[in-house]
């Protein structure tokens, strides 16, 4: 018999051993003999008030074995010789497009214009330390795609979308820590992430699929409204049947060569802003209720924020507990900051980007000549003041919070993870208008709904402008695209996807739809 039980257990408690085998007796009035194991199903900290809760739920076995083995199964198989389907980006849209195909009898041909998880480290070290942006391998670009060194966050909405725990579970079989599918808000961290991402290589190469890297797709090559073949690092043709296009919420020159060959794209609504770091005792202070150091058991504290300012939300997005800010940018001349964790998320500072959303039909009135590039072209502009106003290197600009808010220059700034350095400079008034004065505003306001956050000890550090992608491409009932046959949209570049989980899922809808759908 099994039963399943929601438990509280205090902090103070969760040090004892056999804790939830005390508990669930207790509340089943059984003898704990009678006990063959408990499997927990969910974990979460409810921290809202003062002492810190665990919740649990947990499966009880009674008199019963706990299974050893998953219930999920995949099944790949040999598909050197089967009919191929082409997948341009090799990112969690990407990858998880390329294991259903083999899972479905398709052999997967992946073209990724970056280079491996090994190989993109050189890149990472490159732009960390000398300032140097590889175009085509960076923080977005590359094997694993974004989600590789930005702290591999799982946590998602999109629970209609499919079946969320199919994903969590291939994770784990590729050597994700089993955490994943206990914790409420899991995920595997960036230096575990490569390791994921290699070994889902692994598995598709070992099964017959192909995967090309330093590879640009440059041109399509398009016949009476079909697409029959791809140029190449803007020499080879590959002839092509269906494409699954799965190139990120970066990659432009995807979106300006659709423009160009008149291929339907669209304006996409998007948030832009700022990265903003703490000490993350000051964090951990506010969220633990606790003075120094929190406790051994509990993890770096992390938060959610939200704020509409004239009429528009002004929210955190992608917060790195224990974490690191990194250079995101994917072209000269540019600065884009992102966030990332390591799995044990020991870092002394706390990240988040604060960012604004942006209506593309009513903000960008000076844009509208751009058409369906105006968000790109806006957000291209902004990150292009960051550079200039950063010095002209990857060194970010920044200030005080305080300082940001009350509009004046910081004569010094608090010490940062961000590895290129800082440079002080007016954010507050660099920032255009429909951004900076929302942030002033949402920045006060979040410090009265978290005592403490709102501290001259934090840094503004901008720009945080990569939340997603500000084009959409569109797709029918079928995920093709309307316009296109044969050409599959997807993931967090076509607009229908908002993180790894989703991404994954959206890649395996992709797959499916390519293959069942007859050109």
């Amino acid at each position: 018999m099994i039963k399943e039980l929601q438990l509280r257990i205090a902090i103070n408690e969760d040090k004892k051993e056999d804790i939830l085998l005390i508990k669930a007796s207790r509340i089943l009035d059984l003898d704990k003999k009678s006990i063959s194991g408990i499997k927990i199903l969910r974990k979460s900290i409810d921290a809202r008030k003062s002492p810190v809760v665990f919740n649990y739920k947990v499966a009880v076995y009674i008199k019963e074995k706990i299974p050893e083995f998953s219930n999920y199964n995949f099944n790949y198989k040999d598909v050197t010789k089967a009919e191929e389907i082409h997948i341009i980006g090799f990112g969690p849209a990407g990858m998880y497009a390329a294991l259903r195909c083999i899972e479905l009898g398709f052999k997967p041909i992946v073209l990724e214009r970056g280079k491996n998880v090994q190989d993109r480290r050189r890149d990472l070290k490159a732009i960390n330390q000398d300032h140097m942006v590889n175009e085509d391998s960076n923080y977005c670009f590359g094997e694993g795609g974004a989600g590789t060194y930005s702290d591999g966050k799982l946590y998602t909405r999109s629970l209609k979308r499919g079946d969320v725990r199919r994903i969590f579970e291939n994770l784990v079989y590729h050597g994700a820590t089993e955490q994943i599918l206990i914790d409420a808000h899991p995920h595997i961290g960036t230096n575990k992430l490569p390791r994921v991402v290699k070994n889902i290589r692994e598995t598709i190469l070992k099964f017959g699929g192909e995967i090309h890297f330093e590879t640009k797709v440059t041109d399509f090559i398009i016949k009476r409204n079909q697409i029959i073949a791809l140029q190449l690092n803007d020499k080879k043709e590959f002839a092509v049947t269906k494409v699954i296009l799965a190139t990120g919420h970066s990659a432009r020159d995807i979106y300006y060569l659709l423009d160009k060959k008149n291929i339907a794209i669209e304006a996409k609504s998007f948030a832009m802003g700022v990265r903003i770091e703490h000490p993350q005792e000051i964090i951990d202070s506010i969220q633990y209720h606790c003075k120094g150091e929190r406790d051994d058991l509990l993890p770096a504290a992390s938060y959610s924020l939200v704020q509409q300012v004239k009429n528009r939300g002004v929210y955190s997005f992608c917060m790195c507990p224990g974490g690191f800010i990194v250079p995101a940018a994917t072209a000269k001349e540019e600065i884009v900051v992102n966030g990332m964790s390591p799995s044990k998320r020991n870092s002394l500072y706390a990240n988040s980007g604060i960012v604004v959303e942006i209506n593309v039909q009513q903000d960008l009135s000076k844009y509208e000549r751009f058409g369906a590039l105006k968000g790109l072209e806006y957000q291209k502009n902004l990150e292009k003041l960051a550079f200039t106003s950063g010095g002209r290197t990857q060194s970010a600009p920044a200030q005080r919070m305080t300082d940001f808010v009350e509009g004046k220059l910081s004569s010094n700034l608090n010490d940062c993870s961000y590895q290129p350095g800082l440079k002080s400079a007016p954010l507050h008034s660099l920032l255009p208008k429909i951004i900076g004065s929302r942030l002033r505003t949402g920045f006060k306001e979040f410090g009265k709904k978290m005592k403490g956050y709102y501290t001259e000890q934090a840094n503004v550090i901008g720009v945080e402008s990569r939340t997603s992608s500000p084009v959409s491409i569109p797709r029918n009932d079928t995920f093709e695209h309307p316009q296109i046959k044969g050409l599959y949209p997807c993931g967090e570049g076509g607009g229908y996807a908002g993180g790894i989980i989703s991404a994954a899922m959206d890649g395996e809808r992709c797959a499916e739809a390519a293959i069942n759908n007859n050109i």
